[in-house]
C-alpha cells in the first residue's frame, strides 16, 4: 500500500507520476504530540523546528535502510499469514552490538517479500509490536523503477566509475526513474515521521538508495538528529559531475549532521564535489573534518565497517560446519586451495581473476595438479545484459582453463554458482590457504575480514585439519587496491586487478611465502579485524553523531529554499534580519550618527564584471554625507586612486582605502596613513614567490597595491587553487618570518600587508574623532560581507561596553547573507542594502525639508512682528 502523501513530493520535482490507488491509511502512528491524534500529512503542515514535547522519554535511534533485517515466509498451514524472523546476516541488525543496551532501536525499510495490499495493515502492526520494525510497502512497478531502475541502472554503475557512454553501458538518464527514486524516499520519510519523536530520537540512514531522505526529514523537522552512511564508493568529481541531478543529491546529503564513508578516498571525493559544485570548503578541527553549510557544521566520518565476530564464531562451532570442513578436507587432499567469493557482477573482476589463474599455471606448470582456485559466485543483486555477459564470460574462462590444465580427478578451477549457506562458505574459508579479492571497484567488501577470522579457527576445526594448537595460525590475502577494505589490511598483497601478470605473481608469492611470513601477516590482520568489528563501527558512528548534534539546542534554525534546494539556516538566537522600518525609526530619533560601509560585496556585488559603483548608490551616499548629523565612512580594499575617481562627487564622504591603510577625511583633504609609513622592501621578497604560483595556477593573477600584494584565484580551478593558496600561505610565512607583515588567506585571495592593518582601525579612528569633538555616537550602522569586515564588527562589540558611544546607542552591525558572523543583523543581498540606505537618505531629506520650512516660518514671523 502506498503512502497517502506519495503524490506530493514537497515540490521536489515536476512531472507526471504513476497513479496508484490511495486507500484509507490505517497504520497506527506513534503519538508524539499532545492532544487529539490526527492524520497529518505534509501538505497540511509547514516546516517547523520540532514538534511539541514528545511523550516518549526513552532514548531511541531509528535506523533506516532499503531493507528491513527480517526474513518473511508464508505459513505452511494454509492460513493467509506470514512467519517473520530476524535476518542474522543483515548489517543493520548486527550493528546493534555497538549500541547502548538502554537505547531502543526502531527499523524502517522494505520487506524482501511482496505483501498483498489486503494484508499490509496487519503485517505492519505485527512487525511494529513484535520486532519494532516499520515496513514501507512499495507497489511493484514503483519498486522496479526505484531499485532496478535508478539505483542499479544509474547510481550504482556511476558510483563504481562506469559512465553511461552508450545505452548498453548503464543507459541514458531517465527522468521517470529519478521521480520514482524521489517518490520512494518520500514514502520512507513518511514512515519515519509516523514513529519519530523529533526532539529526542536519532535517525541513521544507510546507503545510496536513500540519499535524498535527509532533505525530506530536515524539511519537516529542522532540528532532527540525522546521520547518513554511504556503503558504496563515492566517485571522483570528474565522474560524479556527469550525473544530471548531481547538485540535488549533494544538497540532500548535506542536510545530514554526520556523513560517513568507508575510506578517506571516498570522503575526499565527496568533499571535492562539494567544493567544485557548491563552492564549499572544509576544515579539520582536532581530528574532525567539518563542512560549514549555512551556519551548520556537517561532520564527515571516515571508518570502515567491520564484521560480526560472534555470528561467525557461533557458526564455526556448529556440527554441520565441522562436517562440511571434513568433506572439503578430503575433497582437496594434497592440494592447495585458493578461494574467491564474489557476486556475479561486472565490478567484482571474476573473469580477471580466472585469467590470472590461467597465467599462473602457464608460468608455473609444476603447480598443475597441486593448486586449485575455488570461485564462489553469488547471484547478482542487479539484473540486465551486463550480468548475463559476465556470467557467460566466467563460465567460458573456467571451462577453457579446466580443459587446458585439468586431468582426471583434478580441476584447476572449481566454479560454484549455486547459493551457499553461511556455514558452507565458512568451511571454504577454513580450508583455503589464500583468499583472492580482485574487484575492479568495490565499496568495502568484508570477505577478507571473514576469511581472517575463520582461519583463526577453533579447537575442533584445528583438530579436523590436524593443526597443532600451539602453532600460530596463518593466512594470506591478495586484495585489489580498488576495494574499500584494502587500506585497513596492511599485510595483504595489494594488486591492480587489470594487471594479469602482477596478479599471477601475487598468487605465486602468497602460496610460496614462508610460514613465518604468513603467520605475521595473519596476526596483524586478526588483531585489526577482531578489534574493529561491526559493534566498534556502530558505537563510533553513533558517538560522533551525538557530538555533531550537541549544538542543535543552542542555535536558532529555520528552513529556506524549495525542493531539493531546501536547507536549514542555523545561527545565533540573537541574529536576525535588518528591517528597513526598524533602522529608519532609530535613525530619525538620533543626533550623532556613524555609518561604516564596505564596498566590494556590499555596495557592489563581488561577482560583478564591472566594479564601478552604481549611480544611485553614489547619489544616496552623497545625501547621507550632506546630513550634518552623519559621519559616513566608506571602507574598501581598493586602492585610493580608484576610490577618489569613483566618489569625487561626494564631497564630505570619508574614505578608507586598502583596508584602512590610507584614510581621507573629505574631498579636499590629503590622504593619511593609519600607521606611520613603513618600508615596503618586503614586496621584493613576496612578488617573485607569488609570480611562481601565478605561472603554475592557470586563471590566477597578482594585484599590486601601494600597501599590499594580493594573489587572486577566483577564476582558477577551485580545488587546485585552494591547495595552491594553502601552500602559498605556508611559503610566504616562512620567507617573511622576520618582516613586519601579515599573510592572510581570504575569499579566493592570499594577501600580504603591513602588520596591524585592518578595517577595525577605521572604526576605532572614527569613534575617537567623534569623541574628541564631543559627539558620542548614538547611532552606528556598519555593513560588510566578508571576513575582513569582522574586524569592524568586533570593534563595535567592544564599544558597547566602552566610552566611545553614547549610553543609549542604537548599534546595527550587519552582514550580507545568512552566515556565522559577529554581526547581529543580516540582509539578503546588496539590493537590500541599497533599499536601507535609500530609506535613511529619504529620512535625511525629509528632516532637511522640515528644518528649512521651520526656518522660513520663523523668518516670516519675525518680519511680520
Amino acid at each position: 500500500m502506498v503512502s497517502r502523501s506519495y503524490g506530493n513530493l514537497l515540490e521536489l520535482a515536476s512531472g507526471d507520476f504513476p497513479t496508484f490507488p490511495r486507500g484509507e491509511k490505517r497504520f497506527p502512528r506513534v503519538k508524539t504530540v499532545t492532544g487529539v491524534l490526527s492524520e497529518l500529512d505534509d501538505e497540511n503542515t509547514n516546516s517547523v523546528s520540532s514538534d511539541a514535547p514528545s511523550s516518549i522519554a526513552q532514548d531511541r535511534i531509528i535506523i533506516v535502510g532499503n531493507q528491513l533485517p527480517l526474513r518473511a515466509n508464508r505459513k505452511s498451514d494454509g492460513d493467509r499469514g506470514w512467519y517473520f524472523s530476524w535476518d542474522e546476516d543483515s548489517l543493520v541488525l548486527q550493528l546493534k552490538d555497538g549500541l547502548r543496551e538502554d537505547l531502543e532501536v526502531v527499523y524502517v525499510g522494505c520487506l524482501k517479500e511482496e505483501i498483498p495490499p489486503s494484508e499490509q495493515d496487519s503485517v505492519a502492526q505485527t512487525l511494529l509490536e513484535n520486532f519494532k520494525c516499520v515496513p514501507a510497502f512499495l507497489p511493484p512497478e514503483l519498486f522496479s523503477k526505484f531499485y532496478h531502475g535508478f539505483c542499479k541502472q544509474h547510481l550504482w554503475p556511476l558510483f563504481h566509475y562506469m559512465l553511461p557512454l552508450s545505452p548498453d553501458l548503464g543507459g541514458r538518464f531517465d527522468r521517470s526513474l529519478w521521480q520514482a527514486y524521489l517518490s520512494v524516499n518520500k514514502i520512507f520519510a513518511d514512515k519515519v515521521m509516523e514513529v519519530i519523536s523529533p526532539d529526542d530520537d536519532y535517525v541513521w540512514v544507510h546507503d545510496y538508495h536513500l540519499m535524498v531522505l535527509p532533505t525530506f526529514l530536515r524539511k519537516r523537522f529542522n532540528r532532527v538528529k540525522l546521520g547518513f552512511f554511504l556503503h558504496s564508493p563515492f566517485p571522483s568529481s570528474e565522474i560524479y559531475r556527469t550525473l544530471p541531478v548531481r547538485v540535488e543529491l549533494l544538497r540532500a546529503l548535506l542536510n545530514s549532521d554526520l556523513i560517513g564513508f568507508h575510506t578517506f578516498d571516498y570522503a575526499r571525493h565527496f568533499l571535492s564535489c562539494c567544493s567544485r559544485m557548491l563552492g564549499l570548503s572544509y576544515q579539520s578541527k582536532r581530528g574532525y573534518i567539518g563542512l560549514e553549510y549555512y551556519g551548520r557544521t556537517v561532520s564527515i566520518k571516515i571508518l570502515p565497517v567491520g564484521i560480526h565476530m560472534g555470528q561467525i564464531q557461533s557458526v564455526m562451532n556448529l556440527p554441520v560446519t565441522e562436517s562440511r570442513v571434513m568433506e572439503l578436507r578430503d575433497q582437496f587432499k594434497g592440494q592447495t586451495v585458493m578461494l574467491g567469493v564474489d557476486d556475479m557482477d561486472i565490478f567484482k573482476g571474476i573473469s580477471l581473476k580466472l585469467l590470472a589463474m590461467e597465467q599462473l599455471l602457464i608460468q608455473h606448470p609444476e603447480m598443475k595438479g597441486k593448486v586449485v582456485l575455488v570461485q564462489v559466485a553469488n547471484p547478482a543483486r542487479g539484473r540486465g545484459k551486463d550480468v548475463e555477459e559476465v556470467r557467460s564470460e566466467t563460465f567460458a574462462a573456467a571451462k577453457r582453463i579446466n580443459e587446458t590444465f585439468g586431468q582426471p580427478g583434478y580441476k584447476p578451477v572449481v566454479l560454484i554458482d549455486d547459493p551457499l549457506q553461511f556455514y558452507e562458505r565458512i568451511a571454504y574459508y577454513v580450508i583455503a590457504e589464500c583468499c583472492l579479492v580482485t574487484a575492479v571497484r568495490d565499496g568495502m567488501n568484508l570477505i577478507p575480514y571473514e576469511y581472517v577470522i575463520c582461519r583463526q579457527g577453533n579447537e575442533k576445526l584445528n583438530g579436523i585439519l590436524g593443526l597443532d594448537l600451539s602453532v600460530p595460525k596463518r593466512s594470506m590475502l591478495v586484495v585489489s587496491e580498488f576495494v574499500g577494505c584494502s587500506p585497513s589490511l596492511s599485510g595483504a598483497v595489494r594488486v591492480n586487478p587489470w594487471n594479469i601478470d602482477a596478479v599471477a605473481e601475487a598468487m605465486d608469492s602468497a602460496l610460496n611465502n614462508s610460514n613465518s611470513e604468513k603467520q605475521l601477516r595473519h596476526e596483524k590482520h586478526y588483531r585489526y579485524v577482531s578489534t574493529h568489528d561491526v559493534g566498534y563501527w556502530a558505537h563510533s558512528f553513533v558517538q560522533d553523531l551525538e557530538r555533531a548534534c550537541r549544538e542543535h539546542v543552542r542555535r536558532r534554525c529555520w528552513g529556506i529554499g524549495f525542493g531539493l534546494g531546501f536547507r536549514v539556516i542555523a545561527l545565533d538566537p540573537s541574529f536576525r534580519k535588518l528591517r528597513v522600518e526598524h533602522i529608519v525609526s532609530a535613525y530619525k530619533r538620533t543626533e550623532n550618527r556613524a555609518i561604516l560601509l564596505d564596498y566590494d560585496g556590499t555596495m557592489m556585488l563581488q561577482s560583478s564584471v564591472s566594479t564601478n559603483p552604481d549611480t544611485e548608490a553614489v547619489r544616496v551616499l552623497d545625501i547621507l554625507c550632506r546630513d550634518p548629523k552623519n559621519v559616513v565612512f566608506l571602507v574598501s580594499g581598493k586602492d585610493r586612486k580608484k576610490l577618489t575617481e569613483w566618489f569625487s562627487s561626494c564631497e564630505d564622504l570619508r574614505i578608507a582605502a586598502e583596508h584602512g591603510y590610507f584614510v581621507r577625511e573629505n574631498n579636499e583633504a590629503e590622504w593619511e596613513t593609519c600607521k606611520p609609513q613603513s618600508s615596503f622592501d618586503w614586496k621584493q621578497i613576496v612578488e617573485p614567490v607569488m609570480q611562481l604560483y601565478t605561472e603554475t595556477t592557470d586563471g590566477s593573477y597578482i594585484e599590486s597595491k601601494e600597501s599590499a600584494l594580493v594573489w587572486h584565484h577566483r577564476d582558477a580551478d577551485r580545488d587546485f587553487a585552494s591547495c595552491q593558496a594553502k601552500e602559498l600561505v605556508d611559503h610566504l610565512e616562512s620567507v617573511l618570518i622576520n618582516e613586519p607583515v601579515s599573510v592572510k588567506s581570504g575569499q579566493h585571495i592570499v594577501e600580504v600587508k603591513p602588520q596591524g592593518i585592518n578595517k577595525g582601525l577605521v572604526a576605532e579612528r572614527l569613534f575617537a574623532t567623534m569623541q574628541n569633538k564631543g559627539m558620542l555616537p548614538d547611532f552606528v550602522l556598519c555593513i560588510g560581507d566578508d571576513r575582513s569586515d569582522e574586524d569592524m564588527f568586533e570593534v563595535l562589540l567592544k564599544a558597547r561596553t566602552g566610552t566611545p558611544l553614547a549610553q543609549v546607542a542604537e548599534i546595527f552591525a550587519c552582514t550580507v547573507g545568512q552566515k556565522p558572523s559577529k554581526a547581529k543583523y543580516y540582509v539578503e543581498d546588496t539590493s537590500e542594502i541599497l533599499r536601507i540606505l535609500q530609506g535613511l537618505a529619504s529620512a535625511s531629506e525629509q528632516a532637511s525639508r522640515n528644518t528649512s520650512h521651520a526656518t522660513a516660518t520663523k523668518q516670516c514671523v519675525a518680519i511680520n512682528a
